[in-house]
């Protein structure tokens, strides 16, 4: 869905690829009382921050949760929209409103049906091999799968 999608500026069309790179609660990192959603859009870093009330909002009013994926989902939508219209001007961050981001967790659920529907997350190269996985934790003197 909107994890790894490409979508094209309105302005210059250029394909832009947008792939999801992490979620992060932002209060840790900047102060502020919201979830940042990364993405890599032609490998540069962008940021959707989406406000932590929305969650509240959204049990309030459904008595639903926003998941990870789902929010991950929503703001890939969000970003989708924004390119697709002329609203990306290259920023690195965009901050959604309340209701925005009820309007994208609801459209995705409603393309989605279900958040069983939902792709898992990390985005995983499905051609990788478990081995390519693989590694070292400090101070240790073998690799996770040999030591398991």
């Amino acid at each position: 869905m909107y994890e790894d999608f490409v979508a094209t500026d309105r302005w210059t069309s250029e394909k832009l690829h947008c792939v999801w790179k992490g979620t992060v609660v932002a209060i840790a990192t900047r102060h502020a009382d919201a979830t940042d959603i990364r993405f890599a859009v032609n490998g540069k870093p962008l940021w959707i921050a989406m406000p932590n009330l929305a969650w509240v909002e959204q049990k309030r009013q459904n008595g639903k949760v926003i998941t990870d994926y789902l929010a991950a989902q929503a703001a890939g939508r969000y970003l989708k929209q924004a390119i697709e219209s002329g609203y990306d001007n290259g920023r690195e961050m965009y901050t959604m409103t309340v209701d925005e981001v009820l309007r994208e967790v609801s459209a995705v659920m409603e393309e989605a049906g279900h958040t069983a529907n939902l792709p898992s997350l990390p985005v995983v190269d499905r051609d990788a091999h478990p081995a390519e996985f693989d590694f070292k934790l400090p101070g240790e003197p073998q690799t996770v799968a040999e030591s398991a």
